[in-house]
């Protein structure tokens, strides 16, 4: 089992690390890539443009020789890997795919929080394509001044007010947090009220169950 990340922040080569090693995933199972300037590029743009996803759909192509399933990090740069699923016979997944499925699968509110203004568009597209349970609800907001904290190098700071705004939804009531960046997914650790869902645990652990299930089953 070989499943190829690429990331647009070195910083979360780390946290994939972690949720491998937390799902038994040995590390040479898990290879990363980073492309930082992808995402600079979509910031710089407000938000993927053709042309940043074209450059994104090369890289994810790029990283099929050797991997069993291709996994793209970045919710921002999302769509290209759909795009880029339909022209290779190996997955390329969204990260944020298997967040959004876990999330809607059963009835209730989950609040979708983000930091990056960047990843609401893709991100509630997606939420809007993935089954849902008839009474699942969603609505998503904004963590304001986390995304400037990350720029800054301030990691403690972005994490510590995405807790704080998670801990607010879980007072309130929300049944569940989902954290739209797979940056965001330390902040889980500093909650109080709650345990907030992130997409590398989740995108990692359906995978495992993919590349496990035998051929035959996945295309029945």
């Amino acid at each position: 089992m070989r499943i190829a990340c690429l990331h647009t922040a070195e910083s979360n080569i780390a946290i994939f690390d972690a949720a491998a090693d937390a799902l038994g995933i040995s590390p040479d199972q898990l290879t990363h890539h980073a492309r930082p300037d992808l995402l600079a590029a979509a910031g710089q743009a407000g938000g993927l443009t053709p042309e940043i996803g074209q450059q994104t759909r090369e890289m994810l192509l790029s990283l099929a020789e050797g991997a069993d399933l291709i996994l793209l990090t970045c919710s921002t740069l999302g769509p290209a890997a759909t795009e880029a699923n339909a022209l290779l016979d190996i997955p390329v997944w969204r990260v944020d795919r298997a967040l959004a499925e876990q999330s809607m699968a059963t009835a209730g509110k989950t609040r979708v929080l983000y930091a990056a203004k960047t990843t609401l568009g893709p991100t509630q597209r997606l939420f809007e394509q993935v089954e849902r349970h008839p009474q699942a609800e969603v609505e998503f907001e904004w963590v304001e001044g986390a995304w400037d904290n990350f720029f800054a190098g301030n990691i403690a700071g972005y994490l510590q007010r995405i807790a704080a705004q998670a801990d607010v939804a879980f007072q309130q009531g929300v049944e569940r947090v989902a954290l739209a960046q797979a940056s965001m997914t330390g902040a889980g650790n500093l909650t109080q009220f709650g345990t907030p869902l992130s997409s590398p645990i989740c995108a990692l652990r359906e995978a495992i169950q993919f590349l496990r299930t035998p051929q035959t089953q996945q295309n029945s």
